[in-house]
């Protein structure tokens, strides 16, 4: 049950997505990020806090796809710290979901992705130190399914110091490739709107 409702905030969160990225278009926000910046701005300290917010939710519960919330980051803040607000933001998310995996085992694990993804990766746990090193590396390059495989992780005797050790080192270089990469495809769809 709770995996059909963990689908079912993945499609809303998704739509809402969609609805905001279709606003921030036709707003021009998005082919003219300063206007955008400045806007947020005037919110202060709030603006950065609420999306820190949006990014630790984003792991721990996948509703949006964190590789576009990522590039939304570094549109409306820029591209230093929308780079930091997302690297803080999944860093804590990436604690949280270690710990509760750590805590509530593949239980945890099945209520937020179904059984055929969690299979496709499980493997790895077989492989002993490989895990570790193929960990590293699918954190270090984007197109893995980082939030999972931080689940995984927590299934290991992996240490919670070795665990954020991997990702403090590791994420950087993959969230700098999503966050550009789809913050130029935004941007290039926003001139389409």
């Amino acid at each position: 049950m709770a995996l059909k409702s963990t689908k079912w905030l993945t499609v809303i969160g998704t739509i809402a997505l969609c609805v905001l990225i279709v606003y921030l278009g036709q707003s021009h926000y998005l082919s003219n990020p300063e206007s955008l910046q400045l806007y947020l701005r005037e919110l202060g300290a709030i603006a950065p806090l609420v999306f820190i917010l949006i990014q630790i939710i984003q792991v721990v519960i996948p509703i949006i796809p964190g590789g576009v919330s990522s590039g939304i980051g570094v549109i409306v803040f820029g591209p230093v710290e929308g780079f930091i607000y997302n690297y803080i933001g999944l860093l804590i998310g990436s604690y949280i979901i270690f710990k509760l995996v750590k805590k509530y085992g593949q239980n945890f694990i099945l209520k937020v992705t179904d059984q055929k993804t969690y299979d496709k990766y499980i493997g790895w746990l077989d492989k002993g130190q490989k895990f570790e090193m193929f960990f590293a590396l699918a954190i270090l390059l984007p197109g893995f399914p980082d939030d999972l495989l931080c689940m995984i992780a927590g299934l290991t005797s992996m240490s919670t110091k070795k665990y954020m050790l991997i990702n403090m080192l590791c994420k950087p270089a993959g969230l700098f490739l999503y966050s550009y990469g789809i913050k130029e495809l935004l941007i290039f769809l926003g001139q389409f709107f």
